[in-house]
Parts: structure tokens; C-alpha cells; sequence
């Protein structure tokens, strides 16, 4: 795959300037750059669903499978097992070839001769979707990836965030693609899916391009990386994982700040003696003469100066309750749920939390995590049960799915809030990094990072004293996810949050986990929560 002469542009906002790249067959390439730089939008040029404006991207002939960040079905009503064996067109195919064999003794030699070579090309792609061995390889990774029967029989369109992931993901796997495009694979994916996908990613047939916020995944996986530069609107590819790459590029960049300074250092030098040349006097034809030259050698230096790189503005957050709740904020008691025709996902579940504390809901995906918050907020009914806020509990709720953001309004519109006037909401969006007429987008036009932190600066100006995060990293950079973690650890309210990120976990400082789906309270452990992660299959 090459890229040359690349150019694009949205309005004023250049994204790529004569920007270049080649990587070859098998290459595992992370794609890395800030946020805006333009991850996202080389995969769509790539499947041809925005077009450069000058230059081009050069793919011969391959099958491309796309793994996006935000995943939708188109047929919700398909079950998962179907889904899954869609992703190659055998049926299709092999229905297209009995047609023309059908076809054949009645055709004229020359309608028999292109349906021949038809016949040929479809025998040719069955070959390559592996015909005969395909149901095998499905069951095969249906059984690595975990998938039970009981998953296999839902709708797709019934599934939570992460089974979505582990679906979408298992899908691509199997489709057989030559290149592989991965847009944030790992944020729902829990721990042991997630070895898995490494290991099969690492020794893939074919080439990956990833883009991901997760710094372990990349160094675990790619043997390359693609720097999208949004200063200079270049592309460039190291050798290497990602933490090769950053040491490449802090080595450029001191090279380069060197490389700056001595020339900073002879422009000086320079303008010296041309300013005493023009101050001598007339008669001094000697110094006035080098004043000349000086002068010449002054511009020319000028032209070459190197221009340092801008530091990038990051997410600036404050976290303060308004007031305090009282001492048992929330409290669950007796709760049963489940959906309809669906087994409980809960029995008589109880608990309550105290005041300031930090508290995990842990469990595979599917086992209800993301559904007990939504019952917490009263989205959803229980059975049986109630859920019961304490004195002056106040709350929000940071949705996975960013469910809480209207996509047809604009950002301004989201965070709206009649505690602040248009001033101070704009100021906030600004520590967000939303500035200027940015304000003003509809959020439907946004990439998934920027809807996160319209979905963040829009709970965190209610100033709640209970605070709810579902899975709230994924599309944040690691930059980010440290002044988030930071200031979570630092609020003073209660905090509830479903996280497959342990190093955000271990950051807020997190007291207690809740175990699903026994409904188990314990006291939290790092050790606890990675073997979790990794090992405990008793606690799943």
C-alpha cells in the first residue's frame, strides 16, 4: 500500500500536505497521532469513503475488512452464529455457480465460454474463502474467542457494547481479508478475548493498520508505525512498536532542537554584524562591504530556520461536588432483573456505598455491568427490588456508548445547562479543546474522541456528588486518560464505573469491587483485580 502526494483539506483545516507512505504485504502498522490529526480518515480513504483532494492511495486488488470504533448492524433482527458466517459469501457464491452450471447446456460457445470463465473466477474465490474448511475455522474461533451457545442464538441487535465488540471483531477475523483496518479494537473487549485477538493479530496472514489508545496492544502487536504529524501534516514510518517509535521520534525532536538552536545561534551572530555594518561609517568600505554579504548569508539562513513543532493543548478539568450527599449515598436493596424471555442477570443483588468512596463493577461482558448502572439511573425497571438515593444525592452518568449526547444538536447545544450562561459554557468547552465556531458543530459530524469529551465536560459541569463511568478511556489518548484518572482520584464524591483499563483502576484509587454475576462485595485488591483480569475464571 502506498501513499503520494497526498493532500486534503476541510475548509481552512489542513489534514495532509504532500504527505507520503509505504508499508508492505505483511506489516502490522500502528497509525498514531493526536486526536484531529487524521487517523481515522486515512481508513476511509482507504475504503474509499472520503476522496483526497490531490494525490492518491495505491491498494492492488485486495480484500480490505474494517473494524470501526462505533459499531452498527444493519439487519438487527439476524442471529449472531449467521452474522458471523455472512462474513464470507460462500452461500452467495456457490448459489451463483450452480446458476451458471444450470445455464451452461443451454448457452450459445460464446455465452458458454464467459460463463465458463465466470465460473472459473467464482471456484478461484471459494478457494480463497477456504469452501470446505470455513464451518470448521468459525467453530474454531467461536471456541478460542469464548462465544457460547447461548450467545450465538441472540440478535445482534440485542447485545450489549462489549459483546457487540467480541462479535464485530470475531466477524473480521473470520472474513479472511488481505488488510486489515482496526479503529480502537480493544475498548470492550475483556482481558482473555483480548490475549487472544493479539496473538492471532500478530501472526495474521495478512497486513493490519490499527489505530488504538492502548499503549500494551500496540507494543504487543505491531512491527510498525505510521506517524501522522498534525503540525506538519506529513506521514512517516518507523521500524518498530510504538515504544520504539516514541524513542525514534524524542531523538528526532532533540536532534532537530539542536539542529534549531545552533542555527538561532549563527542568525544571531549574523545580525550583529550586519546592524554594525549599517551603523559604520560611509567611508569604512571594508566593513560595509561584509555587511553585504553578511546580509545575503542573514536571508538565506532565515529561509532554511527549521520551525519548532507546537506543543499540543490537552484536556484541562476541575471535579467538585456542589455539596455534599449524605453519609449512604446509594443503596441497593433486593434486586432482581432480567430481560424479557431472559434469564436474571441478577438475584436479590444488595449493596450500599458510603460517602467519597470509589467502586468497580466487575464481571465478563454480558453478565450485566452496564445494565445495573442503567437501572441505577433509573433507565431501566427492576423486577423486584429497589434502588434507593441517600440525603442531597446528586447524579450523572457517563454512558459507554455516549447514549447521553443528542447527535443532531451541537456541542453547545449537548453541554447546555441553566446554571451557566453561553459565556462560561463556551469556557468549559474550552478546557475540552472545543473552541471558536468548533462549538457550534452538530455532534453527529464528530469523531468518537471528540464525542467523548463533549460527554465528559457535560456531566462533570453538573458537579454531582455521585459520579457513574461506563468503561470511560476508550477513546481517550493515554495523555488524556491520565488528567481524567488524575482528577478522579482527587473528587471528593462517590464514584461508580465499569473499566476493563486496570492501570486507570489502580489510578483513581478505587476502594471496593462488586463482582458479577454472584453479586459479591470485596475489598479491592491490585492483585485481585489483575488476576481477575487474567486468571479467575471463578468470578466470572
Amino acid at each position: 500500500m502506498k501513499g503520494q502526494n497526498m493532500y486534503l483539506a476541510f475548509g481552512s483545516e489542513v489534514i495532509y500536505d504532500d504527505a507520503e507512505f509505504s508499508i508492505e504485504e505483511k506489516d502490522k502498522v500502528g497509525v498514531v497521532g493526536v486526536n484531529g490529526a487524521g487517523k481515522t480518515t486515512l481508513f476511509k480513504i482507504i475504503l474509499k469513503e472520503e476522496r483526497l483532494d490531490g494525490g492518491k492511495v495505491t491498494i492492488h486488488n485486495k480484500k480490505i475488512g474494517y473494524l470501526p470504533q462505533e459499531i452498527s448492524f444493519q439487519d438487527k433482527e439476524m442471529n449472531v452464529l449467521d452474522y458471523l458466517y455472512h462474513a464470507r459469501p460462500i452461500e452467495k457464491l456457490e448459489k451463483e455457480l450452480n446458476s451458471i452450471y444450470e445455464s451452461l447446456p443451454n448457452a450459445e460457445e460464446k455465452e458458454q465460454k464467459r460463463l465458463l470463465r465466470r465460473a472459473q473466477q467464482i471456484q478461484n474465490e471459494l478457494d480463497c474463502l477456504h469452501q470446505y474448511t470455513a464451518e470448521d475455522e468459525l467453530l474454531s474461533l467461536i471456541e478460542n474467542m469464548k462465544i457460547d451457545s447461548e450467545l450465538l442464538e441472540m440478535k445482534v441487535g440485542d447485545l450489549s457494547g462489549g459483546q457487540k465488540s467480541k462479535i464485530a471483531f470475531a466477524r473480521l477475523l473470520f472474513s479472511n481479508s488481505d488488510i486489515l483496518l482496526l479503529d480502537e479494537p480493544t475498548n470492550h473487549l475483556d482481558m482473555k478475548t483480548k490475549d487472544f485477538v493479539t496473538n492471532y493479530l500478530k501472526n495474521y496472514h495478512g497486513m493490519v493498520l490499527v489505530i488504538s489508545h492502548d499503549i500494551d496492544f500496540l507494543n504487543e502487536v505491531i512491527t510498525k508505525t505510521m506517524f501522522i504529524n498534525k503540525v506538519t501534516h506529513k506521514i512517516k514510518v518507523y521500524k518498530g512498536n510504538y515504544t520504539e517509535f516514541k524513542r525514534l521520534y524524542a531523538d528526532e525532536m532533540l536532534q532537530k532542537e539542536l539542529r534549531i538552536r545552533e542555527q538561532e545561534r549563527e542568525i544571531k551572530h549574523l545580525e550583529e554584524v550586519v546592524k554594525r555594518a549599517e551603523q559604520a561609517s560611509a567611508t569604512n568600505h571594508k566593513l560595509k562591504k561584509m555587511g553585504q554579504s553578511r546580509k545575503k548569508m542573514l536571508e538565506k539562513k532565515l529561509e532554511e530556520l527549521e520551525s519548532r513543532e507546537e506543543k499540543y493543548k490537552t484536556v484541562t478539568m476541575k471535579v467538585e461536588p456542589l455539596e455534599k450527599s449524605g453519609k449512604i449515598p446509594l443503596e441497593v436493596n433486593h434486586l432482581t432483573f432480567h430481560y424479557p424471555n431472559k434469564k436474571d442477570l441478577y438475584r436479590n443483588l444488595s449493596f450500599q456505598m458510603a460517602r467519597g468512596e470509589k467502586f468497580l463493577i466487575v464481571g465478563e461482558n454480558g453478565v450485566g455491568k452496564s445494565t445495573l448502572l442503567k437501572l441505577i439511573m433509573k433507565q431501566l425497571k427492576p423486577i423486584q427490588g429497589e434502588i434507593e438515593y441517600g440525603y442531597h444525592a446528586s447524579i450523572a452518568y457517563y454512558a459507554q456508548e455516549l447514549e447521553i449526547l443528542d447527535e443532531n444538536k451541537t456541542i453547545l447545544e449537548n453541554i447546555d445547562n441553566p446554571n451557566y450562561n453561553d459565556q462560561e459554557l463556551r469556557t468549559f468547552l474550552g478546557n475540552f479543546l472545543f473552541s471558536n465556531d468548533d462549538v457550534f458543530k452538530k455532534v453527529s459530524v464528530l469523531s468518537p474522541g471528540e464525542k467523548a469529551r463533549v460527554a465528559l465536560c457535560k456531566i462533570l459541569i453538573q458537579r454531582t456528588n455521585i459520579i457513574i463511568l461506563d468503561e470511560p478511556t476508550n477513546h481517550f489518548d493515554p495523555e488524556t486518560q491520565a488528567i481524567v484518572g488524575e482528577n478522579f482520584k482527587n473528587y471528593t464524591g462517590t464514584l461508580i464505573m465499569v473499566s476493563h483499563n486496570p492501570a486507570f483502576v489502580e489510578q483513581i484509587g478505587v476502594t471496593r469491587m462488586l463482582v458479577l454475576p454472584e453479586g459479591k462485595v470485596v475489598e479491592y485488591k491490585k492483585e485481585l483485580l489483575h488476576y481477575y483480569y487474567y486468571l479467575n475464571t471463578e468470578l466470572v
